[in-house]
């Protein structure tokens, strides 16, 4: 077990004075490529990280949850399945895992066994690296294991995916718990957001993914995200398609006098990621570093001037980055938008200059202090060890 392993396990033993069961574990995310293409049904590249979520769980005799979260000054919330499952003002980080079990009732499931449980993390959460999906990935693994449910990956990605719809208030596609429940050591995850369907692409050995975290925070739910999502069916309903998946460029420069001026460039964004998307995944595969550095480029563009969904501070970032190492690596945001972090995929000799540049020019031009995280490509969730 690693240092947080250990210690989740050890927070459990003092919480509630005896072992746990088992230790589940599911990762965070970062997305290479393919924004806000998922819930328009096109596709995307994320690879999970080796930063995630640790649950210590201990199955009980009864059918009441008992949650504490360890980040968060042992904050503990608790309900019983056996009674209709409400949201927890108090603590919303609860709401995540609350709505996994409502959701599981509501497909039948209400025998489910209560749990005391102990959850830390380090994804850093209101980066964009999806610390929500692997708390309730993480949650519902758990949930599977001890209650011999055997949920497939899609079916724990399909199900905290509607616990984010309908009970933590966003309206977020597949692609975070998807993700972070079928990820693959060594390797990104092409997703067809449209079927489900998934191609495990090899990461080029020569490249290190660099997350650069802005510092500039950013929360999805109350934010302009839902609102693109709107954007984006209004024009699928424009142009008579079920989503924005089904549009070509053809189509969409058949459409243009018909859509005001923001929903065509929302439209030509997603249009274009999924053709980026694809192409990238196929880069990454054929380690052809100068058309992935091209691609991520174009993304990030396309983000900026198209979709409207970065910032400044990131924009800064991703140009800062581009200048060090040109087309022998990508850059780009990652993440639903408006703050968070910068994907970078870089020879690892880049590192130290990158580093260095941004602890000085984008320190003195922002106010901010970036923080980085070298990661690697890292398996999905599931079980960690048992314990009795």
């Amino acid at each position: 077990m690693n240092d947080l392993a250990t210690k989740t396990k050890e927070a459990f033993i003092e919480s509630f004075q005896c072992k746990p069961d088992a230790l589940y574990f599911a990762p965070g995310r970062v997305n290479l490529i393919g924004e806000h293409t998922d819930y328009n049904g096109g596709f995307v590249l994320p690879c999970a990280i080796d930063r995630g979520t640790y649950l210590a769980i201990k199955s009980r005799d009864d059918s009441r949850m008992s949650v504490i979260a360890h980040d968060i000054d042992s904050e503990k919330s608790e309900w019983d399945g056996r009674s209709p499952i409400t949201p927890d003002i108090e603590h919303p980080w609860a709401n995540y895992l609350r709505g996994v079990h409502n959701e599981l009732t509501k497909l039948g499931h209400d025998n489910i066994r209560g749990m005391d449980v102990v959850a830390s993390g380090n994804v850093p959460q209101g980066a964009g690296l999806s610390s929500s999906a692997s708390f309730s990935v993480a949650f519902a693994s758990a949930l599977s294991g001890t209650n011999q449910l055997n949920l497939s990956a899609t079916e724990i990605a399909l199900l905290c995916q509607a616990a984010e719809n309908n009970f933590a208030g966003c309206n977020c596609g597949i692609m975070d718990q998807l993700i972070s429940a079928a990820g693959k050591e060594g390797h990104a995850v092409l997703i067809d957001c449209n079927d489900l369907s998934l191609r495990h692409v090899p990461m080029p050995s020569d490249l290190e993914v660099l997350i650069i975290d802005s510092k500039v925070k950013r929360g999805l739910v109350g934010s302009e995200y839902n609102t693109r999502r709107i954007q984006c069916e209004e024009a699928a309903q424009v142009m008579g398609i079920k989503s924005l998946r089904d549009a070509t460029p053809e189509l969409l420069k058949l459409f243009t006098a018909k859509l005001n001026p923001t929903t065509l460039r929302r439209a030509t964004h997603i249009v274009t990621e999924n053709t980026r998307t694809e192409l990238a995944a196929e880069a990454l595969r054929t380690s052809n570093a100068e058309q992935l550095s091209q691609l991520m480029k174009a993304s990030h563009i396309s983000m900026r001037d198209d979709f409207e969904i970065t910032v400044p501070a990131v924009d800064l970032i991703v140009k800062i980055v581009d200048e060090i190492i040109g087309d022998r690596g990508g850059v780009r945001m990652t993440g639903g938008g408006f703050g968070g972090c910068v994907i970078a995929l870089v020879p690892p000799q880049y590192i130290g200059a990158i580093k260095s540049k941004l602890n000085t020019d984008y320190t003195a031009q922002t106010g901010l202090t970036a923080e980085f995280h070298i990661c690697k490509a890292s398996r999905g969730a599931g079980l960690l060890e048992k314990f009795s």
